[in-house]
This record gives structure tokens, C-alpha cells and sequence, in this order.
């Protein structure tokens, strides 16, 4: 599991909502074999693992960085079992073959972008989950989506996408977010240029990105 983007939970509701769900979520995985939900029921059943990947997710195995955590934050995340990640990938982290869950809930476009770069297989979309911004919104959005630059649209169509359940407390905290998964027998269906074009993301306009040369120091806790 990788967590990107969490945010200032020490003085953002929004991120502490976010940062539970997490950890629910987690919990979830822990326990599903003795028959857990999540979230509505049958429905987090569902679609949750609709991937049919085995995960098995304690929270010693996710992973989470944002530049902006205070010392104070980093603190409290690893009190709760969870590990930081030691450097900024800018969203370009390799799942290395491991069946992975991606938690990105309301980050920005390029780091989407790179996570789809650097895992730019069949193979290895396949082996992914990812929970945030709703692919389709952001095509219906964007005259060209930021992919468009380096990954070819086409993967909308190897894309599932299941929209989390609206609850009317939590609307701003989980809006326009879905579970992605990439089902391997579309991945294969596509067009074989599709997978052509390797070439890194490097440049972003109007994309929410602390880059790495960019990343502030830890706030003063």
C-alpha cells in the first residue's frame, strides 16, 4: 500500500477523515477473510476486491509521504504502524511485480500521471489499485487530461472504475473519488502502440506537484 498526498491532518478535518478512512481501510484487508465490509456493505465487498489480487495490507506495509508533514506528523503516523516513505517520488513509485494498493485521494493529476509511467505495462496495471480522483471525471473535465502528454487515453478503456458512495458528511472529503482497477485481459485488448511510448514525464503545466528539487522542509510542529 502507498499513500500520497494525505495532507495536514494536524489542522485539516478533510485529511484526518481521509487519514481514518485509511486505516479502515486497512483494517478491512486485515480482516476480510472473516467476513468484514467497508463502507455500504456488499457493495465495499464488491468492488473492493473486484481485482481478485490477494491483499493482505498491515499497516507496517503502507507507505505514505506528503512533503508538507509536519515532524509532529510523522510522529503520529509511525505510532500508528504506518512507514514514510524516504524520499519524494513524484508519484513515480514501481510496484516491482507486488500486487499493490495506491490510496491518492485528491492529488494532483501529474502524480497520477507518473504512477501510470512508471508501471506503463499490462502486467503490471494489473496488479493495481487505485483509490482517488475519478479517471472519467477527469477526462469529462479536461479538454486534454494530462496523460494525454505521455500515456495514451486508450487506458480508459483497460480501466474499471467504481465511484465511492456519496455520504452527505463527508461530501467534500471523498467527492469525484473512485476505485480504479485494471483488468489484464482489457489491458491486453488494447492497441499495441498503446505501450509504445516510455518516454518520462518531466514537464508539467497546470498540475498540482511538489517536485523534488521543490519539496518544502517539515513544518514547524
Amino acid at each position: 500500500c502507498v499513500c500520497y498526498g494525505l495532507g495536514r491532518f494536524s489542522c485539516c478535518p478533510i485529511a484526518r477523515h481521509q487519514l481514518a478512512f485509511l486505516l479502515l481501510l486497512l483494517e478491512e484487508f486485515g480482516v476480510r477473510k472473516k467476513g468484514g465490509t467497508l463502507w455500504g456493505g456488499e457493495w465495499g465487498r464488491t468492488h473492493l476486491m473486484a481485482t481478485s489480487l490477494s491483499l493482505q495490507v498491515p499497516p507496517r506495509w503502507c507507505w505514505v509521504f506528503d512533503p508538507v508533514f509536519s515532524a509532529k506528523e510523522v510522529e503520529v503516523l509511525l505510532e500508528l504502524g504506518l512507514q514514510l516513505l524516504p524520499d519524494n517520488e513524484e508519484g513515480k513509485h514501481s510496484i516491482e511485480g507486488s500486487a499493490t494498493l495506491f490510496y491518492m485521494v485528491h492529488c494532483g493529476k501529474a502524480l497520477y500521471n507518473n504512477l501510470l509511467w512508471r508501471n506503463w505495462t499490462p502486467e503490471a496495471l494489473s496488479k493495481i489499485i487505485i483509490i482517488g480522483n475519478s479517471f472519467k471525471g477527469i477526462e469529462e473535465r479536461w479538454v486534454q487530461p494530462p496523460w494525454v502528454k505521455v500515456r495514451s487515453t486508450g487506458i480508459l478503456k483497460g480501466t474499471e472504475e467504481a465511484a465511492l458512495p456519496a455520504h452527505p458528511r463527508y461530501l467534500d472529503t471523498f467527492n469525484d473519488t473512485s476505485i480504479h482497477w485494471f483488468p489484464l485481459q482489457r489491458l491486453k485488448e488494447l492497441p499495441p502502440d498503446v505501450w509504445n511510448f516510455l518516454e518520462e514525464p518531466t514537464t508539467y503545466e497546470d498540475c498540482e506537484i511538489i517536485r523534488k528539487d521543490q519539496s518544502p522542509a517539515a513544518a514547524e510542529s
